[in-house]
């Protein structure tokens, strides 16, 4: 998984395309170059959008965001004008399906008519991709889980086009549920069965991987600007002074049992979605235990929710970072914003991984 490519005309391989998050609240950029069978970071970094400039996936600003992305691309020096995007929200379906084992030409063929009764959107006006996951391998059945995706054109075609207009080639559109898998199976290729869940600003993605294959991914509009603003409100702080709040850069002295209850009930709503995805899983693959629970995004900054999340799902729970395994100059890039940073970055690292193509 995490190799979803919808069609875009007249491109052939060469190497890595750059890795562009465009997210609800910051932009992220990753530069990776391969190196042997691994991969070394070039470039990474961020920058803050206005507020309402993208919501729920969908470009509210193209030239607010744009012009913020080429002055990203001009302060990091990154060259290379290829890019790989993903996207989210309501306008992308991911739906698994069940079909008779078929070749790929022939499914191919088959998956347009048969996307038709899954997807809410007249099928003229998608792009749609699809992975068999080889399900009847391991089950001897002659029939196959297939995941299946759908993304707007109008949504897709927004982001093309702003991307173009500031010199940049859009060359792989992904998921980002997909593309965070990816960044993880580049650093953990083992076939652990793990729930990755990345906590943007005003969106969770859940993915959860059983044998190597993502067996459930959905996007549930909840984030952590959620306590950040509630914070803000119950204090009258800036949001700066709320951020650090939430993150625990200041102690909250006075202020502790306050930010505990909202901690409580904000975060209440995010395990309970982990939960839901979980009794789903776990309903179809009963045998199939959940390993660990892997944390990225900036939600996943907020101090004490890996204790929480442990405790709450029974789950080993760690903070993902993509670099892990993945070498970069010391002397050219600090290893103490890369850490900071990382949680962060797992959409755009994972981008980062994909072949640029012409």
């Amino acid at each position: 998984m995490g190799k979803f490519q919808f069609s875009l005309p007249g491109l052939k391989k060469s190497n890595l395309a750059v890795g562009l998050d465009i997210g609800s609240h910051a932009i992220k950029i990753c530069e990776l170059a391969e190196s042997g069978k691994s991969c070394r970071l070039l470039k990474l970094g961020s920058a803050i959008l206005p507020e309402g400039a993208v919501e729920d996936g969908v470009l509210q600003e193209p030239d607010a965001v744009g012009a913020i992305i080429a002055e990203l691309f001009k302060n990091l020096k990154i060259k290379n004008k290829k890019v790989a995007i993903s996207i989210s929200g309501y306008s992308v379906i991911v739906k698994k399906i069940n079909l008779a084992v078929m070749d790929q030409e022939e499914l191919a063929e088959h998956i347009t008519a048969e996307a038709e009764q899954y997807i809410p959107f007249d099928i003229d006006e998608v792009f749609l991709d699809f992975q068999d996951l080889k399900t009847s391998e391991l089950s001897g059945s002659d029939r196959t889980d297939v995941m299946l995706v759908a993304a707007k054109k109008e949504v897709v075609n927004g982001y093309l086009e702003m991307l173009e207009k500031i010199g940049l080639t859009t060359v792989v559109v992904d998921v980002d549920a997909f593309a965070l898998e990816n960044s993880f199976e580049k650093n953990f290729p083992s076939q652990d069965n793990v729930v990755l869940v990345d906590i943007g600003a005003s969106k969770m993605s859940i993915n959860i991987i059983s044998h190597g294959a993502s067996i459930l991914a959905r996007d549930v509009v909840l984030g952590s600007r959620q306590l950040t603003d509630q914070i803000q409100s119950r204090f009258d702080t800036s949001m700066e002074e709320a951020e650090d709040l939430k993150i625990g850069k200041v102690p909250p002295e006075d202020k502790r049992e306050q930010l505990e209850n909202i901690f409580t009930k904000t975060i209440g709503h995010w395990v309970l979605e982990i939960q839901k995805a979980l009794e789903f899983y776990y309903s179809t693959y009963p045998e199939d235990t959940i390993h660990r629970l892997v944390l990225s995004g900036g939600g996943a900054k907020v101090k004490g929710l890996d204790a929480y999340l442990n405790k709450e799902t029974g789950i080993e729970t760690e903070i993902f970072n993509p670099f892990t395994r993945i070498e970069f100059d010391p002397k050219k890039i600090d290893p103490m914003y890369v850490q900071r940073i990382a949680p962060e970055m797992a959409i755009s690292a994972g981008l980062a991984t994909r072949p640029s193509l012409l």
